[in-house]
This record gives C-alpha cells, structure tokens and sequence, in this order.
C-alpha cells in the first residue's frame, strides 16, 4: 500500500538536547546535530517501508553517499528541537532530501543538511534498484513534494571565494 503524504516537509517527532551531547565550547557538539537529522530520517525512512525490519526482511538497506551540514545557530542543553524533510529528487537507485532542524517552540533555525541516500543490495554491497513498492512510496511522497519550492539554502557547497 503506497503511503500518504501531505504537501509540506515532514516533521519529526520532538527532541531534545542531551547534556553529554555539549562540547567544551558550551553548545551542541557538531556529531549530534548529524544524531538529530538521522533521527528524524529514520523516522521518514520507516514510513517509506525502509525500516529496521527491511534490513532483515528484504537484505537490502539505504546508505549516505554524500551529506553537507550547515550550522546557523547554536543548540544548547535541553532545548526542544524538531527536523523537517522535503525530498528534492529521487531516482530508481537513489533519494536527494533537505532538512531543517528547528527550536520546536520558537521555531528559529539552527542547521540544515542536505543528503543523498543509495539503495543498497546488502548480499552484494552494491547499490541496487528500489524495489517497486518502496520506490511507489519515494514517489508518492516526491508527488506531495513536487509544489514545493526548492530549498533555498540546497545545493550549497564550501569554497573560499579569491578577490580580484
């Protein structure tokens, strides 16, 4: 059965800052804004019929081929977080999403991540086709996606810009 989707980003559940996630510089540690985003890209992934149980069921799972964070403000302790995703692209093989992570009350941004999955044929180690139920559900969601405009801070990519 494909899945429903509405037309907006999909949000995750709350979450919230643990205290052994805060470096010595007194915010969020780099590595656990990657532990949010995740967290809430399971939470997608399972929805699309790619959870835990699609590993032992279908011998096939997704891996990150490629993820570019931006970090705009600071996370501290114990504040409540959500992550979106829009999905941006997608391919028979492959899955383009941008996310946002967001204070959960007052709403301000602090970091986005943009990400390129691959279906992965777990016997092999190779990248292999969607099957075609869970690529009927990739695309029923890129359906509900498809109005929305692209995110305007995708598609970054890092460079020291030289003057003259």
């Amino acid at each position: 059965m494909t899945t429903r989707w509405d037309a907006t980003p999909v949000k995750s559940a709350v979450m919230t800052v643990k205290e052994d996630w805060i470096d010595y510089n007194g915010h969020l540690n780099m590595a656990y804004y990657n532990v949010l985003f995740d967290t809430a890209v399971d939470e997608v992934f399972e929805r699309l019929g790619l959870g835990p149980d699609y590993v032992k069921s279908r011998q096939a799972s997704y891996f990150t081929a490629e993820v570019h964070v931006c970090y705009v403000r600071e996370l501290s302790v114990g504040m409540p977080v959500v992550a979106t995703l829009q999905l941006v692209d997608h391919d028979l093989k492959r899955a383009h999403f941008y996310q946002e992570l967001r204070h959960a009350e007052e709403d301000w941004l602090s970091a986005t991540s943009e990400q390129m999955s691959l279906h992965v044929d777990m016997a092999a180690r190779k990248v292999a086709p969607w099957p075609e139920d869970i690529l009927e559900n990739i695309t029923s969601l890129a359906d509900a996606h498809c109005s929305l405009p692209r995110p305007e801070r995708a598609g970054r990519h890092i460079e020291i810009r030289k003057k003259g």
